[in-house]
């Protein structure tokens, strides 16, 4: 079992299960064995401000149950439903993967992998606002 392996920056911040876990002053990694465990890299967390579109709405959602700010079983409906409402609006074979892989990774408890296929769908999503501004 692999597990999540995590390189982290001097002084990189992350979540881990509720904890703040801080990194020294040299880069490290850190293999992460326990499956399904909730991490996230503070790095990357979303302000509730920041917040102003569909992916990153549910970006935030996977956000809250990484962080434990969401009740589990609730938080997984949500962030499905989410990736439901993102299908009908993204038909490029690309979004559609990783949309995909992202509701998998939610059935299987695997929320930090989901999150990281939904970001991944911000760059598009700033094209196609773009285009229409």
């Amino acid at each position: 079992m692999t597990g999540l392996v995590l390189k982290l920056a001097p002084g990189e911040r992350l979540l881990i299960n509720g904890a703040v876990i801080e990194n020294g002053d040299r880069r490290c990694r850190i293999s992460i064995k326990t499956p399904n465990a909730s991490i996230l890299r503070l790095k990357d967390a979303m302000h509730p401000d920041d917040v102003a579109t569909p992916v990153a709405r549910v970006c935030y959602d996977a956000q809250l149950l990484l962080s434990g700010d969401a009740d589990p079983a609730q938080g997984q409906r949500d962030l499905l439903r989410g990736i439901e409402q993102l299908v009908q609006v993204f038909d490029d074979p690309e979004s559609r993967e990783a949309l995909g892989a992202a509701a998998e990774d939610v059935i299987a408890g695997n929320v930090y992998r989901a999150l990281r296929q939904l970001r991944s769908l911000m760059p598009r999503e700033a094209r196609i606002f773009a285009q229409i501004t």
